[in-house]
């Protein structure tokens, strides 16, 4: 871990949350992905940590983020998007980093189709929010900074 990864929070979104604001505002709401990580941000630097914020469509260029965390980053908050119903390849990146991590869901996934029930990130995050709209952000980087010890 490098000198200042003890106090950075890494925040990754995957696919699709570019689109937030416009995409389906009934269930995901108007905040932009530029308000989430603002709110994120501004809850990190109250609790003494800075915050580098991510977002892919691509699952490669999430799981090399998740990879350099471990030396870059003192937990990760990820939101996966779809891949959270998809992926072992990003369960598998958080597992092997061995860094806390958060799932972040804005929706109730539970209230959602059958096919948004399952995740293969629950099984390794270190504790997940579902539902809380976009203030789940700012309960994610409470919940680590805790976690954290801090």
């Amino acid at each position: 871990m490098t000198e200042n990864a003890s106090n950075t929070i890494l925040l990754l979104n995957g696919p699709n949350l570019n689109l937030l604001g416009t995409r389906e505002p009934e269930i995901y709401g108007h905040d932009t992905l530029a308000d989430v990580e603002q709110l994120a941000r501004e809850t990190a630097a109250a609790l003494g940590f800075e915050l580098r914020a991510l977002q892919s469509n691509h699952e490669g260029v999430l799981i090399d983020a998740i990879h350099e965390a471990r030396t870059t980053a003192a937990g990760i908050i990820m939101n996966p998007g779809a891949f959270t119903h998809t992926s072992v390849a990003i369960a598998d990146a958080i597992s092997g980093v061995q860094l806390p991590a958060i799932e972040v869901h804005i929706s109730n996934v539970h209230k959602r189709e059958a096919f948004r029930h399952h995740s293969f990130i629950s099984p390794v995050a270190s504790s997940i929010i579902i539902g809380a709209g976009v203030h789940g952000y700012k309960l994610a980087v409470q919940q680590l900074s805790h976690l954290l010890g801090k």
